[in-house]
């Protein structure tokens, strides 16, 4: 039977009296040293008794497997040196060195500080009860996993189910979206055809009332000749023929006036069923992307216009429904240009915003071009080298009296590089999602030379001056000036620079 968690006992640790009391080793030294020797205690618990240090330690260890290890090794590094428990009560003139050993039975149900602390802070296990309850553990651990990836799988399902109940009402929606399309294309197209077979009607009723008053013009031209031949003089049957004529000549002006009334008709129909054949295409166009109030506007003036041509003698209800679209579409349409109006003079004042912040951002870069680089606010070259980290890889490759020159040569060299517009170190890649991205591309050739050769900082120097002449200027590769706030590392705002110039202003007056 051992005491756990497991631990330990230390026996014959030297003290000395100091005014009345025993003191000896802290806890923490005596962890320490057992530490080095490898037995990783938690901690060790000096006991104290109303003298003071009672001479005894407790040695905690871990309550695992590997605490037991330990605990193990522990005693039997002591009873190797002979100082184990054994040694310990049998001998009568103990020796100054420590002796240690691991807590068991008799030391649990034994009197004195030792049995009081074991009691109060362990209990006795065998080592196969330790192991059947670490199963008991295992199992209980294992069923609650079960427990709960069977829960994850129900929670998995009933998802999948909202998903799929999700996705059928979905199609569900895209095909009475589809219905509606049909049935609205289908509707446009028999008032089409109702409008065309109206207009044919019309035509055809126009068509033989010309016929039959070209007949009867005839036969009254076939009549007049008869009574000349005749030579009726007959004064009321001439008076008749006359009449008959005028009527037949103001019938035939009324007719030619029909005609051109006609022909006119005819070609204004013609206008608007064109007209309405371009909106209904321009609708079936719009109808999947346009939404809204523009949809509704198209709608009541294709609505509109149909009923114009349709039942422009129609009865009232009609008639009434006419006026109603009318206001409806009226309505509409004041609103669209309202808001075609305001979003016209919201683009007009952001521009002339823009505009006046870019001139005033102009102003800042300026100004501050001759503030040094050391300043809180300051002018920055986009795309321009550093020559500092070159400086530091000519050091290391040439001599003192060389280094500034061969510095100076090999950040020119690859300030040209970065102006040449035929390198363009730089590939496109894509995600997942079908977005291209441009990134550098680590392996091309000067790049890696310039890494062997000179070292990671001027490698870093080149690729940032790179990335930036790439974002600022890719077309016309020279360097831009740009407002820099140097303590945060990032572009300044317009905000930070106006900020620096109030303070300066305040400093100077």
């Amino acid at each position: 039977m051992f005491v756990h968690p497991w631990k330990g006992i230390i026996a014959n640790i030297p003290t000395t009296l100091q005014d009345g009391k025993h003191v000896g080793e802290s806890g923490r030294k005596l962890r320490e040293d057992l530490a080095k020797k490898g037995f990783n205690p938690l901690k060790v618990q000096p006991l104290w008794n109303r003298h003071g240090h009672s001479g005894y330690a407790i040695v905690e260890f871990n309550k695992e497997w590997d605490g037991f290890n330990n605990a193990i090794m522990f005693e039997k590094s002591f009873e190797l040196d002979h100082y184990g428990k054994k040694d310990y009560y049998s001998s009568r003139r103990k020796k100054d060195k420590l002796y240690a050993w691991v807590a068991r039975e008799d030391d649990y149900y034994s009197g004195g500080l030792i049995g009081e602390y074991l009691r109060k802070n362990g209990d006795l296990k065998t080592v196969s009860s330790k192991e059947a309850e670490d199963r008991r553990k295992t199992s209980k651990l294992l069923t609650t996993l079960n427990n709960t990836l069977e829960t994850k799988n129900q929670r998995l399902q009933e998802m999948q189910n909202k998903f799929n109940e999700v996705s059928s009402s979905m199609s569900t929606l895209m095909w009475q979206k589809d219905d509606m399309i049909r049935a609205y294309n289908e509707e446009c197209k028999k008032m089409q055809e109702n409008a065309h077979n109206h207009f044919k009607q019309i035509s055809l009723e126009h068509e033989r009332n010309a016929k039959c008053i070209l007949d009867q013009k005839r036969e009254l031209e076939q009549r007049e000749k008869e009574l000349l031949q005749r030579e009726a003089q007959n004064e009321n049957e001439t008076k008749k023929l006359q009449h008959e004529k005028m009527i037949n000549e103001r019938a035939a002006l009324e007719q030619k006036k029909a005609d051109e009334t006609m022909f006119k008709l005819a070609e204004e129909h013609k206008r608007d069923k064109e007209k309405l054949h371009r909106e209904i295409i321009k609708l079936e166009k719009q109808l999947d992307t346009r939404q809204g109030l523009e949809l509704e506007i198209q709608r009541l003036r294709g609505a509109l216009q149909v009923m114009e041509h349709m039942n422009g003698d129609g009865d009232a209800d009609t008639k009434e429904r006419m006026e109603v679209i009318q206001d409806e579409l009226k309505e509409k349409e004041e609103e669209l240009e309202d808001l075609e109006d305001l979003n016209q003079a919201l683009i007009i004042k952001e521009r002339k915003s823009n505009d006046e912040l870019q001139d005033a951002r102009k102003e800042l870069i300026t100004a501050f071009k001759d503030v040094s680089t050391r300043a809180h606010i300051g002018v920055k070259k986009m795309g321009e080298v550093d020559i500092k980290p070159f400086l530091v890889a000519a050091k290391r490759k040439y001599s003192a009296k060389d280094a500034d020159v061969k510095s100076a040569e090999l950040c020119t060299l690859w300030q040209d590089y970065l102006r040449d517009p035929s390198w363009h170190p730089f590939k496109i890649l894509k995600d997942k999602e079908g977005n291209c991205k441009e990134i550098l591309d680590e392996e091309d050739e000067k790049l890696v030379e310039l890494k062997t050769e000179l070292g990671d900082e001027a490698y870093n120097a080149v690729t940032t001056a790179l990335k930036q002449m790439n974002e600022y200027n890719p077309s016309g590769r020279y360097i831009v000036p740009e407002l820099w706030n140097f303590n945060e590392g990032r572009k300044a705002t317009l905000t930070d620079g106006v900020q620096h110039l109030l303070n300066k202003w305040k400093l100077h007056k």
